[in-house]
Parts: structure tokens; C-alpha cells; sequence
């Protein structure tokens, strides 16, 4: 018997070849709907000049990354950022010779990677200091530095 953990469940009999080109319809028209519902790429290359990632969408949009955003991308010489394609249906992004995968609308939506990887690029992002930031500090420091947090008051027993 074949251990439980790794049998599969299935929503339809392979017996029945009907129940079977059912199932394949169905898939079909969710991957259709998927396709016409979000932004779909049609090309993808590297731009060496400007050294960005950038998606053509079908839509005539052009969207554009700096790749060392992206978990899997950071040390990839231009070479094999050059090497980009796309998914049959244009919803993702792939890189073979990098093992790396993207969906064009996480990639839109800022997602560059796993949920350690964007921590990580956060906590990264709040390190850096600017000429605001620099400034806002020595204006608090003039005012005594960060306000001390207060206690929330408490309602009085009588209110």
C-alpha cells in the first residue's frame, strides 16, 4: 500500500473518459479566464544600458525592475539576465539557467521573492539614510530627541 501521505486525491475517475475531457475543458476555460483577468506579459529581455528587467504587457504597458531586487536574480551576470522567458501564457516570468520564477503580477505588484526575501529587503530599505531623513533626525535631536511614549490614561472607576 502506498504510504498515505503521498496519495493523490482526484476529483474526477479515470475511467470515464467524458468525466476526463470535462475536467480538461474546465481547466482550460479557468486558464483562459486567468489570462484575460490579469496583466499578461509578451515579451521580456534585459536592458544592459539602464540594467533593468523589463515586461512588455499585452496591453502596451511596460513594466521595469532593477534585478537585484528579485530573489534569485541579485548576482546574475547580464548575461544570463539576457536569458529571460516567458510562460506559455504570459503570466510568468522564468530564468532556467538561474532556477528562478515569477509571476508578472506579483512582479507588478512589488513581490520580488519569498516573504524572508522581502523582509529582508525591508529591513535593508530602512537602514538607508537620506538628506530627509538626516535632517528630520538632527531637528528632533534640537527638540530633545524621539517624544517619550505615554501611558494611554485610564479611565476613571466612576466614568
Amino acid at each position: 500500500m502506498a504510504n498515505k501521505k503521498w496519495q493523490q486525491r482526484w476529483s474526477f475517475d479515470f475511467t470515464d473518459d467524458a468525466a476526463l475531457d470535462a475536467e480538461i475543458a474546465e481547466a482550460e476555460a479557468r486558464a483562459i479566464a486567468l489570462a484575460d483577468a490579469g496583466p499578461c506579459a509578451e515579451a521580456v529581455w534585459y536592458n544592459s544600458e539602464r540594467q533593468l528587467i523589463e515586461i512588455q504587457l499585452k496591453n502596451g504597458a511596460i513594466f521595469s525592475f532593477p534585478p537585484h531586487l528579485a530573489q534569485g536574480l541579485t548576482n546574475a551576470a547580464p548575461h544570463e539576465l539576457e536569458n529571460g522567458c516567458l510562460g506559455a501564457d504570459g503570466l510568468s516570468v522564468h530564468w532556467d539557467s538561474l532556477d528562478a520564477d515569477f509571476s508578472v503580477l506579483g512582479l507588478i505588484q512589488g513581490i520580488f521573492g519569498t516573504k524572508t526575501w522581502m523582509a529582508e529587503l525591508g529591513r535593508r530599505g530602512g537602514q538607508r539614510s537620506s538628506v530627509a531623513k538626516q535632517q528630520a533626525a538632527r531637528a528632533n535631536g534640537k527638540k530633545g530627541g524621539r517624544p517619550k511614549k505615554t501611558k494611554p490614561r485610564q479611565p476613571h472607576p466612576d466614568e
